[in-house]
């Protein structure tokens, strides 16, 4: 029986709470204590990118778990799609800001992020050779 390597959740856990602590924390200050000129402004979306990304972390991490693929989804394949999730949001909180999103555009980018992740996984997938010690 092949015995295939997935990420240790405790690192996994780690990096997680170290990210969307400094965001949500960072988020916090930022809201409450600056007013929104250009600085705070990019900083905003920065912080929100990490807040989301370490929140999201363990989702995609168990979302791998239960729908494994070949070959298996590793630390820079999860945190990869957990930034995903952070950009997404940060395009949601852009548009936003100029009244410009709507369900449908909102819809659309999601769905385009999907298709950029599988295309990078397929290419991965097209990339990736088994080792020999699992051919014994």
């Amino acid at each position: 029986m092949k015995q295939e390597k997935y990420a240790k959740l405790a690192p996994i856990l780690l990096t997680s709470l170290i990210l969307a602590s400094i965001g949500w924390i960072g988020l916090y200050f930022l809201i409450l204590y600056t007013q929104p000129l250009l600085g705070p402004r990019w900083l905003f979306f920065f912080l929100l990118t990490v807040a989301v990304s370490g929140s999201v972390l363990p989702v995609a991490y168990f979302l791998n778990l239960r729908f494994p693929s070949i070959p298996p989804a590793g630390a820079v394949v999860l945190i990869r799609q957990s930034i995903w999730v952070g950009v997404f949001f940060d395009l949601i909180a852009w548009l936003q800001l100029g009244r410009v999103l709507n369900p449908v555009l909102a819809t659309v980018l999601a769905i385009g992020v999907l298709v950029i992740e599988n295309l990078i996984r397929m290419l991965e997938r097209s990339r990736w050779r088994p080792s020999r010690e699992n051919n014994e």
